[in-house]
């Protein structure tokens, strides 16, 4: 048994979860659990395109949204020839195609439909990848230049697609078993900058979707989903890929070049509350440029534009570690944070199948990075990076009372979500000022931590003393991945204008002693045989439970606290393919990594002068 170490404290790491963590309850197949107070974990996508996308579809890719929600309940789905079935369904599933040109394009195949005589007929039946590739230029160049493609933007065309697509969701909804929303992503970007958002609604969809067609400013979204909450129909917005927005999304002036008020951060948090840190393209969390103290900060790393032009600036306003520092300032200069968000992650595949096990792996991008053969050893791909690049993707957790659109939204738009970088840790965390010394040794700890303190999204309250709060932090290794290595906490400052970053290690897994000069825990090991694409859980901890203190709290400072969960190194999907091709890993990017979650933050913002 394998023991977990704190500053304060030392807690067993545990062969299997805690009764509190995820209620277990004798049930028969068709009756729904009864609600937990304390609230599961759930397991979700909120980020998947199909073939009614247009770029989705020019990649050769056919599988439908009914094709994506079936896929996610488990059931095997056929994808470039091949059945796929995910090892573990998922709870909640999100299909959030392009909304601009949305099913439209799926007609361009149809030999009886109204493009059967014309070149895109032939373009889009060909099976030659290069052919592909250029076809999704030309769709993808017509969003860049905001100048839609007249016979795909007939309205009636666009209206019955719609029609069809929304209401897909609702036949796969089945209340305390398996979620689906009905969404759509709304395809923003400037000279191939990413400003895009996927929309999600609470319940019924809306008559039409928004594109960027009508218009690239974010705030214009929002004034379209001011206008549908007016119509009764909840929803929210979640920005992804701040990494290759190339400083755009985290920017502290509006699209005009205005600077930012204190109106546009209220009126940006009321319609997008969580924000997308990991999929296909990389991770928005940080990059080693910006946190060079971060030894693990060199993870997934994209920086590609989005129509491979170059590389991204990524100095100032892509990722959204620095962008809650950034945020604190803001609210110190005129009282409101642009950038409080809570975590989500997603794959953005455009397979139509959220396959985000790195050895249960299809391929994200239709005929791009669909044959191994091809995959493995290419450096290039339609936009220019390698399609090794991309990685497995992320999933969003939520931690709600029931597996019901009304519980998990409710999650959403109070921040109690992580997410992970593809795998199916559960993870919570909890902080408070008056938590009681080694509170987690009582088998109430959970009660008493909702009690006591606030759950990750939440702030705590202001606090005049100089003893700083407490954080409760609990992961649970998937069961189908690598143990745990270690929970730490990440820190950012504000104060007098200016922000810092600090990372602790919380709990770890074995009797690793922190380095004396350098604070830092020495990494867990590594068991992979990297051309057999194996490894093994010898080393590290099912379960990881622990208590940290602030050790330098100041009262006047504004501060942002979220948790991160490091698993054992494992091999990357890209090795998993060559050691079946009895290949070597394509050298452009890691052979191994260690997968990760991270929660939601906690704010502290300082009492008034």
């Amino acid at each position: 048994m394998e023991v977990g170490c704190t500053n304060n404290s030392v807690k067993v790491a545990k062969a299997a979860e805690p009764a509190n963590f995820l209620a277990v309850l004798p049930q028969s197949a068709d009756t729904p659990p009864p609600r937990n107070p304390l609230r599961n974990a759930y397991f979700g996508d909120l980020h998947l395109h199909t073939s009614y996308s247009m770029d989705a579809f020019a990649f050769g890719t056919r599988t439908t949204p009914e094709d994506s929600f079936r896929y996610a309940m488990g059931e095997p789905v056929e994808y470039f020839g091949k059945q796929w079935k995910r090892n573990a369904p998922l709870d909640f599933l999100a299909v959030t195609d392009h909304a601009e040109y949305l099913g439209v394009i799926r007609e361009s195949i149809n030999p009886n439909g109204p493009f059967a005589k014309s070149e895109w007929y032939t373009t889009m039946t060909s099976s030659d990848p290069k052919v592909s590739a250029q076809a999704f230029q030309t769709l993808l160049g017509s969003t860049f230049a905001n100048r839609p493609i007249p016979e795909f933007s007939q309205p009636q065309l666009l209206r019955s697609a719609w029609e069809t697509y929304s209401a897909i969701p609702d036949k796969y909804y089945k209340p305390g078993k398996f979620t689906s929303f009905v969404g759509f992503e709304w395809t923003s970007m400037p000279q191939a900058q990413n400003l895009h958002r996927c929309v999600i609604f609470a319940g019924k969809g809306p008559a039409m979707p928004y594109t960027a067609f009508e218009s690239v400013d974010p705030e214009e979204l929002w004034r379209y989903l001011e206008g549908q909450r007016k119509l009764g129909l909840d929803v929210i917005a979640v920005p992804h890929n701040g990494n290759v927005s190339n400083g755009l999304m985290f920017k502290t002036r509006d699209l005009s070049g205005k600077a930012v008020t204190r109106e546009y951060a209220e009126r940006r948090m009321a319609n997008e509350p969580l924000a997308e840190i990991i999929q296909a393209k990389g991770q928005s969390d940080t990059d080693p440029a910006l946190s060079p103290n971060d030894e693990f900060a060199d993870f997934e790393i994209w920086k590609y534009l989005l129509d491979g032009s170059g590389i991204a600036k990524s100095a100032t306003g892509s990722y959204l570690r620095q962008a809650y520092g950034v945020g604190q300032e803001l609210q110190a200069k005129f009282g409101a944070n642009p950038f409080k968000y809570g975590i989500e992650a997603g794959t953005d595949f455009h397979s139509g199948i959220s396959s985000t096990e790195p050895d249960n792996y299809a391929g994200s991008h239709g005929n791009q990075d669909s044959d191994p053969r091809t995959v493995v050893t290419a450096t290039k791909s339609v936009v220019g990076e390698p399609p090794t690049a991309l990685s497995s993707g992320g999933l969003t957790g939520v931690w709600a009372e029931e597996n019901t659109r009304e519980s998990i939204f409710a999650a959403f738009k109070r921040k109690e979500t992580f997410g992970t970088s593809g795998v199916r840790i559960k993870v919570r965390m909890f902080g408070g000022w008056n938590y009681p010394q080694d509170m987690t040794r009582s088998a109430d700890w959970l009660k008493a931590a909702y009690g006591q303190g606030v759950p990750m999204g939440g702030d705590l309250s202001v606090h005049r003393g100089s003893a700083g709060p407490t954080f409760v932090v609990h992961a649970v290794k998937d069961p189908e991945s690598g143990n745990l290595d270690r929970i730490q906490i990440i820190k950012v400052e504000t104060k007098n204008g200016k922000s810092q970053e600090k990372i602790y290690d919380v709990v770890w897994s074995g009797d690793r002693k922190r380095d004396p000069k350098t604070g830092k825990v020495p990494p867990v090991g590594n068991t992979v045989d990297v051309k057999t694409a194996t490894y093994s859980n010898s080393i590290g901890a099912v379960e990881l439970l622990g208590e940290w203190t602030d050790p330098s709290f100041d009262p006047k400072a504004y501060v942002t606290y979220y948790a991160r969960v490091l698993e054992i190194p494992t091999s990357r999907w890209s090795t998993y393919w060559a050691a079946k091709l009895n290949l070597p890993p394509n050298p452009t990017v890691p052979a191994v990594i260690q997968q990760r979650a991270w929660t939601s933050p906690i704010w502290y913002t300082p009492a008034k002068p």
